[in-house]
């Protein structure tokens, strides 16, 4: 009985992953007190990210999958609504993931999907008025369905809900680090091009969580440590 228990902790131990965090494309905030600056010669506070709109309002940003691919658990964005009073006001989050182009990929998951509060994380400010709070920026978590990954490339494109009148909005990283995130407003039915921070691009703070799929080798590992063990039972019971 004791062998068979160690079998099975094996295959538990190799079959249950603990879930990390897979990518992070950065910090929402920054600093002490942590804020979020728009960066010099910039305006934008934040690009519109309304799921409720018909057609919504869409953000996405690329991210790349290496080895022998991930198993997706959770994902975790970043957002304000004005005015919120430093309270969370979110409900869904709405998001897809395509691999190679963001506007022609092929889809590979989506949901529409209920968030949980993963904290205040600081506020979306000037240079001129660090101390402000009308731009509360909260971490949103969404649990989906599982779903996996394949190594190569890939865009995460979503919108979210909340209970109020302005926003969702949706911040870029903190301090002004240059990238390449688009979107998809209402007007453009569809169609993602690059959100500009006066003449540059911005990158978007985003998270993904899950497990990273097993090499062949480890598959490999776990069959001959099970035959092993139950090698070792079979000869117990024979003797």
């Amino acid at each position: 009985m004791k062998k068979l228990l160690v079998l099975t902790l094996i295959v538990s131990a190799f079959g249950s992953a603990q879930a990390v965090t897979l990518f992070d494309n950065g910090a929402a905030v920054a600093g002490v007190p942590p804020i979020s600056v728009i960066r010099t010669g910039g305006t934008l506070f934040g690009a519109g990210a309304q799921g409720a709109l018909a057609p919504p309002n869409i953000v996405a940003d690329n991210f790349s999958v290496g080895g022998p691919g991930w198993t997706v658990e959770s994902l975790s964005f970043f957002g304000y609504q004005s005015f919120a009073a430093s309270a969370f006001t979110f409900t869904n989050a709405i998001w897809s993931v395509v691999s190679g182009d963001v506007n022609t990929g092929a889809l590979v998951a989506s949901g529409t999907t209920a968030v949980t509060n993963g904290g205040l994380q600081g506020y979306r400010v000037t240079a001129t008025t660090l101390t402000n709070t009308d731009r509360a920026i909260f971490r949103l978590d969404a649990n989906v369905s599982d779903f996996n990954l394949a190594a190569g490339s890939y865009w995460l494109r979503w919108s979210l809900t909340g209970s109020l009148a302005s926003g969702p909005w949706q911040p870029p990283l903190a301090n002004g680090v240059v990238g390449n995130a688009t979107q998809s407003t209402n007007a453009s039915l569809g169609s993602f091009v690059a959100i500009l921070d006066g003449s540059e691009g911005v990158e978007l703070p985003f998270l993904i969580s899950g497990s990273v799929v097993p090499e062949p080798s480890t598959y490999a590992l776990m069959l001959a440590g099970g035959l092993a063990v139950a090698a070792v039972v079979r000869r117990h019971r024979q003797g």
